[in-house]
C-alpha cells in the first residue's frame, strides 16, 4: 500500500551548478548526498515535509517539457520572483491566478521546470 511520496527527482547535468541554484538561489539546505566519481545523488528535505532529489546517475536530460514538475509552496510569491529575477533566473510565465492560489513557472540551472505556488490568504 502506498503511504506518501518519498521524494521527487530531477535529472541534472552539472552537480555544482545545480547545487548553487538550489542552495544559493532557492535557499534549500543540503541533506543526504554522495557521489561515485562524477555521478551524484543530492537531496534537500523541506521544512514542511517532502524531499527534492537531484541526480546525474540516470541518462535522462533535464527538460522543461518533461512530464513532471515540482511545485514549491512559498510565503511571498512576488518577493521571491523579484529576488530570482534579480539573479537572472528565467521565468516561463507571469503570475498565474487560480481560484485558491497564485503561481509562476521558472527554470532551474539545468533547464527543469519549477512551479512556485502561494495559497491565497484565508
Amino acid at each position: 500500500m502506498l503511504k506518501k511520496i518519498a521524494f521527487t527527482m530531477y535529472p541534472i547535468q552539472d552537480a555544482s551548478r545545480a547545487r548553487e541554484f538550489y542552495e544559493n538561489k532557492l535557499g534549500l539546505k543540503l541533506g543526504s548526498h554522495g557521489n561515485q566519481g562524477d555521478k551524484w545523488w543530492i537531496e534537500y528535505d523541506l521544512p514542511g515535509g517532502g524531499c527534492m532529489a537531484l541526480t546525474n546517475f540516470t541518462d535522462e536530460a533535464p527538460s522543461a517539457k518533461a512530464g513532471g514538475t515540482i511545485a514549491f509552496e512559498v510565503e511571498d510569491l512576488d518577493k521571491l520572483m523579484a529576488d530570482l529575477k534579480a539573479q537572472n533566473v528565467e521565468f516561463r510565465s507571469d503570475v498565474i491566478h487560480g481560484p485558491h492560489c497564485r503561481m509562476a513557472v521558472c527554470l532551474d540551472s539545468e533547464g527543469n521546470s519549477i512551479l512556485l505556488h502561494q495559497l491565497n490568504a484565508t
